[in-house]
């Protein structure tokens, strides 16, 4: 057993192995049929519901909280149009397909991007999409990101909106269709920005949402428009050297004080998925364990050792083996305890990941 807080944290130590079949390429229809595990933190143990029991699961005094940021279409499927210098005529016949990943809005149709193969785009190398869209590579980042600036005719969204394809994560091995416009995205998005979804959201519909209203239990919404910094692979061999990229987020006055309360009054603070949890430490970490309304960056990194300072409670889906998901998980219940619980899940036949089924710790 290693001494975790003497000689470090090894990306091993959130190793596990998932049979391909249960990875979930749908989601469960309804919403609110998919499985939930319920894992008691103070004692380990754990129950099998249906989500369509939350409501019961939880206390008329909670409070949940959700991201609503909402997915965008950002994965775009170009052709390399060669060097801007070289005056390449308009009807140039396009050569090889590139993937662009949209991340981040940088000002002036300035994006940084994701292209995918990476490796041959230099600067100065233009893509189009489309007929009305094309992108220059400005300047080369890590890991494959660049940064291009868009030239197009008519609404950069509604464009994006047409030729930009749902960004599935590569695990749902399969292209994306049209009914993922509707199924990756929570009921409650509201806020446009994210390049991935904040999948403890998926599960709820507006029944779920009415019955937990119903019970007392109150909701808010914070907003973390997830990017690179959520999805990005741990490369480090110990965890600490791991650096999260900055990813955007919101915290509403009028959200701060329902929160403010809540722990003023003792009540459980319940996170819906990792995203919003993250947001939660990161204003409770700022502001000495006081969640304040904000605008701002967060790359806060959690994994076992952090002291949670807001969170009580967290719905999540099950994560990717050595992802800084599991490990924020692995944080807030015990790294043993959890993965304990995603055997258990293994052999009880779960989904998992984004379309997958979920756990909810208290």
């Amino acid at each position: 057993m290693r001494l975790w807080f003497h000689l470090g944290m090894y990306l091993s130590d959130f190793d596990y192995t998932l049979p391909k079949e249960l990875i979930a390429s749908h989601p469960m229809q309804p919403r609110d049929q998919s499985r939930l595990m319920f894992i008691r933190r103070a004692t380990g143990e754990v129950s099998h519901h249906l989500f369509a029991e939350l409501p019961e699961l939880l206390r008329p005094t909670d409070l949940m909280v959700f991201n609503n940021t909402k997915v965008f279409p950002a994965r775009l499927l170009g052709h390399r149009l060669g060097l801007a210098s070289q005056n390449y005529p308009a009807d140039k016949t396009p050569s090889a397909t590139i993937e662009v990943l949209l991340l981040k809005a940088l000002g002036d149709d300035i994006w940084e991007v994701l292209v995918k193969p990476g490796r041959k785009m230099r600067v100065g190398e233009r893509v189009r999409f489309g007929s009305r869209l094309e992108c220059e590579v400005m300047d080369r980042g890590e890991l494959g990101s660049r940064r291009v600036k868009f030239f197009y005719h008519g609404s950069f969204d509604d464009l994006i909106d047409t030729l930009g394809h749902v960004p599935l994560p590569p695990y749902i091995d399969r292209p994306d269709q049209a009914r993922d416009r509707t199924e990756y995205q929570t009921i409650f998005a509201r806020k446009r920005g994210a390049v991935a979804a904040p999948t403890a959201g998926l599960h709820f519909t507006p029944a779920i949402l009415r019955r937990l209203r119903n019970r007392g239990v109150e909701t808010c919404e914070i907003t973390l428009h997830v990017g690179l910094g959520t999805f990005q692979p741990v490369h480090a061999d110990q965890v600490e050297d791991h650096q999260m990229e900055a990813e955007y987020f919101e915290i509403a006055a009028d959200v701060a004080q329902v929160i403010h309360a809540a722990r003023a009054q003792n009540r459980r603070v319940v996170g819906v998925g990792t995203t919003a949890a993250r947001t939660l430490e990161t204003s409770a970490g700022r502001h000495r364990g006081t969640v304040q309304a904000e605008t701002g960056e967060t790359r806060l990194f959690i994994y076992p050792g952090f002291r949670f300072s807001c969170l009580d409670g967290l719905l999540t889906n099950f994560h990717l083996p050595r992802s800084t998901l599991l490990m924020l998980v692995c944080a807030f219940a015990g790294r043993e305890a959890i993965l304990a619980a995603y055997q258990q899940a293994i052999d009880a036949r779960y989904r998992f990941y984004s379309y997958g089924d979920c756990m909810l710790i208290m």
